[in-house]
């Protein structure tokens, strides 16, 4: 299972409900933080998450609220004696960022850390994959996609009947037929298909014919939401996305699932009229708050 937490869902200004922005996404021993604003760190500890369990920094673009909390997070893994390789992905431009950080911030680096600047896929395990693409902010800037692969499963009530063991139960896991004490055993017949899931990070953006095709079946479309609908040429002229806008990505991407972040102060009053705008356009739309959880 795979697990997100909405650390910020705010825009350039925090607001008392709502931090700058980061999220971070779990899936077995990795720990994936996307993006990491002011006060992040700060935000891991209330929803009693320790710092040193992360393990990737993926990294939208260098626009301050979505990245002055590294300086801090870096130096907290320090104090504690962080022994993981710290990586950080981001678009083009990263490693000289990360580089002046290194320079300004008077710490005691005693970790590494490799820094990547991606595009396509650029990170692959046994049973998920990264990938990245450009979008278009005036600075260069990446979506993400966290792809969960399909696997085949082995049936273990099924296997219990059968009384297989060894090297065999390898050959069954790869879909392979096996033949075990002279008797035939099918894959088919005691294993099954896991469906792959995809999660897709578009934030700051503005539309772009890039989009569509880069988060196409996206299980879960986070995507930001900085504008509401009457502000459509202002979301335009910052190269930001609106309501409507990022709902009409989901209908058009088939996605199954949007969440909206990054939400502007001017609607700490009255958030639901950005979710109304998106749920015209696409009803399985829902607006994050701070430390919301959702797993897939």
């Amino acid at each position: 299972m795979t697990e997100l937490v909405f650390l910020g869902t705010s825009v350039a200004i925090p607001t008392k409900e709502r931090n700058n922005t980061s999220i971070l996404l779990s899936h077995k021993n990795e720990n994936i933080l996307v993006d990491c604003g002011e006060g992040t760190q700060r935000q891991l500890r209330i929803a009693g998450i320790n710092p040193c369990k992360i393990t990737r920094l993926l990294i939208t673009h260098w626009h301050g609220d979505h990245v002055l909390g590294i300086p801090g997070l870096l130096q907290t893994l320090s104090f504690s004696d962080y022994k993981k390789t710290f990586f950080i992905y981001g678009p083009s431009g990263t490693k000289e960022f990360v580089n002046q950080i290194l320079k300004t911030f008077a710490f005691q680096q005693n970790f590494k850390i490799e820094v990547q600047e991606v595009s396509g896929k650029f990170f692959e395990t046994e049973d998920f994959y990264l990938e990245a693409e450009k979008m278009t902010h005036g600075v260069p800037c990446n979506a993400y996609n966290f792809v969960k692969k399909s696997l085949l499963r082995i049936d273990k009530k099924k296997l219990e009947k059968t009384k297989l063991s060894g090297p065999v139960i390898t050959k069954l896991k790869e879909g392979k037929n096996i033949t075990f004490n002279g008797k035939k055993f099918l894959a088919k017949n005691l294993t099954y298909k896991e469906e792959g899931k995809k999660i897709s990070f578009v934030f700051d953006t503005s539309f772009n014919d890039k989009i569509i095709p880069f988060v196409k079946n996206s299980d879960l479309l986070i995507c930001e939401s900085t504008f509401g609908d009457e502000l459509e040429d202002k979301a335009e002229e910052y190269k930001h996305l609106n309501a409507s806008k990022s709902a009409e990505i989901a209908k058009k991407s088939n996605s199954k699932k949007l969440i909206l972040t990054h939400i502007s102060q001017r609607y700490s009053k009255n958030p639901k009229d950005i979710l109304n705008s998106a749920k015209k356009v696409f009803k399985n739309s829902f607006l994050a708050k701070d430390f919301d959880k959702f797993k897939i």
